[in-house]
Order: C-alpha cells, then structure tokens, then sequence
C-alpha cells in the first residue's frame, strides 16, 4: 500500500501515554475480524463478520480519515494529545489498515475455501459447464446489458462523477487496426448497484453444489458487447470512497433541514479519501485513475473482490444451510404484557424491564399503538435518531397527531448515513400534524426515550419508556439493548427534559 513511513518517521509519533481514538478504533475492527477468523463462529456467521469488516471501514475512510487528510490539506502540524500530528497519525492509520486488509482477503480466501466444503461456490465464467454459460450469459444479455452505461474518457468527455463507495470497471482499449504503439483509450462502466453483485448459476446435474458468479466478472466476460470495433486490453474492478462528513454552519443555518439536504447534495461531490483496485489492475489505468482523483497516498490493491460488503446479504439469501448459522432466536413477548390487554394498567402497578433481542420488539411498538388509540392520551413525545425503512412507530405518531393528539418528536437530522431517510419521516410526521424538533444545535440527541401523558380521573399521568436501543423494529432483532417501561412519577418528571430543545 503507498504511503505507510517509515520506522523512523513513526517513532517520532504517538509518544503520549494516552491511545488514540482513530488507532484505538482500527483495533476494535480487528477485533470484529477476529470473529470472522474464528473457526468456533458458524461458517455463515463468519461471513458476516467479514462484511461488517468492510462496511465499518467504509465508514471510518470517510468520516474520521477524512478529517485527518482535511487537516492535512489545511497545512495543520500541531500534535493533538496523543501526540500524534495529522501527518503522522495518517501514516500510522495507512499502516494498520494495510496490515487488516490484507489480513482480511486472507481470511475471505480461507473462509471460501471452507464454503466449498458445505457446497456453496463461487466459480469462474471459465469453470461453467455449457449449460451454466448459456443461462449466464441470457442473463446478461436480458437483465443485466440493458442497465449498463459505459463511460469513455478523452478530451472531449470529462472524467464522469464516480459514486463513493460504488464498483466500477476501468477499460483499458485499443481500436482495432491502429498501431500498438497509439495510446491506449480509456472507460469507465459502473456495476450495476440494483442488481444481486451475486448471480446463482443454474445447478450441474447430479449435483447439490450452489454456484455462484459475481456480478462483475459476468460483465467483464462479456466486455466486448460494449465497445464495438475496439478490443478491451484490461479490465479491472475499482472502487472509490470520497468525504462524507457533512460541514454544518449550524449557528449560522436559518432552516437546519435545508442545510443539512445541501450538505447532502454535496456530499455526492466529497474529495476522494481512498481508491481500492484490484492488485493487478492495467497500469494505464491507475495512472488515469489517480490523476483524476488527485490520490496516491492512500491505494489499496485488492488481493481478490473489491468490497466485501455483499457477503452480507448472500449470507441472508442463502437457504438450506441453518447448521452454519447461530440458532434462530424466537423472541418471548414480554411476560407482563403477555396476557394484558392495557399496558397502562400493567405500569401502574410495577415497571416492566424488557432485554432484546431476546423479549420482543413488539412490546415497544404495541405501546405506542395503544397510546396512539387511547382516548385518554392527550400527548406523546418521543425521541428518534434511527428507525426502520417501513417504521410501525410512525405511522402510530402520524395516527395519533391525525386524532387530535398532540405529537411531539425529536428527529435527529444529523445522524450520520441516515440523514435523508430521517429528513423523509420529518417531513412525513409534519404533514400528520406532528410537531418536529430538529435535535439540538451542535450536539446530537442519541436519547431513546418515549413520554405518553395520560388523563386518568382527576390528574395527569406520565407513562415512560426508556432504552439504550434505537427505536428500529429491524435492527432491535439482532442488537442487544435494554428497555425500561414505567410511570415513576421522578422519571416522568424528568422525561421532558430530554424532548424539548
């Protein structure tokens, strides 16, 4: 990898008794990898791990390493407390993450070769059988050609926007008939992202092996049906991650929300912070490829598939394979609501501890529902900084605040990758009739916590829940949070505080 320094120039660095938090970070990757190395992992779970490998460092390149090399670019060498200064810490993080990549693709070739085992394969155009092929390559001409766009660039077309975080091909060409000699022409093709980057083929006869074929090499394959009158001399797998940390003049913004969807727009636009290529990759292509990005000390050559991100999902996907997975975990309904009809009832005579993923999510959402059909209810606020794509808490506010109760949510625009989805249920509550807060200027409300004010008889009474878990209906089956359901009157007091600005 460029750009790691030498021993000299590190020991110089870091000096501090104190760990840094960007080191320290890289550490606790590792310690994800570990998971995914461990042969006492289920071979899918392994899988897993490896993805979440690749999707935090995804992240951790375009925030915190980006911070660093804007540091960098603004000419900053004061060391921070660790003792670290931009330069030098940048040089320490190229290292490390170096060492885990490569480290990682080791562990991805020993994990293959393990699912080879268990049957699962991913094969090469070249290993199909005619039968395979032929069912390849009529899913390519149907599905997946229509979709494609290939990019030329030369003088008179500029190098197109490259997607952060997107698979692309770089095409080395030559027209056929000119001299070798001519200087090769230069595409770009985008994988398509809407399409499986895993193709299944069709299985062999007498055969329980389920083979698949990624995305790009189908496409690579059939390059030729792109270029028409030139022959492709290389094609190589490239991928580009660019600063996604949004720079927000919150003091200054008059609508917060509007800001934060500029910032959006923009951030299709961050500076490039790490280009990942196939290790083999044309060498005319990578010049081309950091010239135009502006980037060579931060190249990772890639020692098998670029992004690993999708073995996620064919983790998921794949059926039939349950003893390579960790037991299914059949959440309980909660044992005090169990056999309730009214959750206010339940509250006022003990509060109720609940432990996902274990105790169902269901609880929370039932909860809500109840409030938002409750007569007796005259408010609901409540607290959201990460919720699900089709979330059932939102619909109950939008009911709720459509039946004349008053909807106070706090919406935590800036929480980072999901701000437009955020901004989606903002806008989307408001049209209820829900009032929106926009979190508070220069912090980030991380609070989970739900205020449901109930008339009863002749005095007001506040009903809580409080969690350590986001309200997401998805992620609370796999996360371990807590949840505490109560009507303490000190709690209920003190509630308001964390929902108002």
């Amino acid at each position: 990898m460029i750009g790691e320094g030498t021993q000299e120039q590190t020991a110089k660095e870091g000096t501090s008794t104190y760990v840094n938090r960007d080191l320290s970070w890289i550490e606790f990757n590792r310690r994800v990898l570990e998971e995914a190395q461990d042969r006492d992992t289920p071979l899918l779970e392994r899988v897993k791990f490896l993805a979440i490998v690749s999707s935090n460092l995804d992240e951790f390149m375009s925030v915190r390493v980006a911070g660093v090399k804007d540091q960098m670019k603004a000419g900053y060498t004061k060391k921070d407390f660790t003792g670290y200064t931009p330069a030098g810490l940048f040089k320490r993080i190229m290292k490390r993450t170096g060492r885990m990549v490569a480290e990682q693709y080791k562990t991805y070739r020993d994990i293959c070769r393990q699912l080879v085992k268990e049957g699962i394969v991913f094969s090469e155009y070249d290993d199909l059988n005619a039968n395979q092929k032929k069912a390849m390559d009529a899913y390519y001409h149907d599905i997946v050609f229509p979709v494609l766009t290939p990019m030329a660039v030369d003088q008179s077309r500029p190098f197109p926007l490259v997607r952060s975080q997107s698979v692309y091909l770089a095409v080395v060409l030559e027209q056929e008939g000119e001299p070798e000699e001519d200087e090769p022409y230069f595409a770009i093709v985008q994988v398509p992202s809407n399409l499986s980057r895993v193709v299944a083929a069709p299985m062999r006869a007498n055969s329980k092996k389920q083979e698949f074929v990624l995305m790009e090499e189908l496409i690579k394959r059939h390059i030729r049906t792109l270029f028409s009158g030139y022959k492709a001399v290389a094609v190589h797998a490239f991928r580009l991650t660019r600063n996604a940390d949004l720079t927000l003049n919150e003091e200054g913004a008059e609508d917060l929300l509007e800001e934060i969807e500029k910032e959006l727009r923009r951030r299709r636009w961050g500076s490039p912070v790490r280009l990942e290529v196939e290790a083999d990759i044309h060498p005319y292509a990578l010049s081309r490829l950091q010239d135009e990005f502006e980037i060579a000390d931060n190249v990772f050559y890639i020692d098998g598939p670029v992004d690993l991100t999708y073995f996620m999902k064919l983790a998921s996907v794949i059926e039939g394979y349950d003893r390579l997975r960790y037991p299914a975990i059949d959440p309980a309904y909660p044992e005090e609501f169990g056999d309730a009809d009214d959750f206010f009832e339940v509250l006022r005579q003990k509060d109720v501890l609940v432990y996902h993923p274990y105790e169902s999510f269901e609880a929370v959402s039932d909860f809500i529902d109840q409030a938002a059909d409750d007569p007796q209810v005259l408010a609901i606020k409540m607290t959201l900084y990460r919720v699900s794509g089709n979330s059932p808490l939102i619909r109950a506010l939008a009911r709720a605040a459509e039946s004349g109760k008053q909807v106070t949510v706090v919406v935590e625009l800036k929480a980072r990758f999901d701000e437009e989805r955020n901004i989606a249920w903002a806008r989307q509550l408001e049209q209820a009739g829900c009032h929106v807060v926009y979190g508070l200027v220069g912090l980030k409300t991380h609070a989970k916590i739900t205020l449901v004010v109930r008339q009863e008889q002749d005095e007001l009474r506040r009903y809580v829940h409080v969690g350590t878990g986001n309200y997401n209906d998805s992620t609370a089956k796999l996360y371990t949070d807590v949840g505490l359901f109560t009507c303490h009157q000190v709690i209920g007091e003190d509630a308001p505080c964390c929902l108002t600005k």
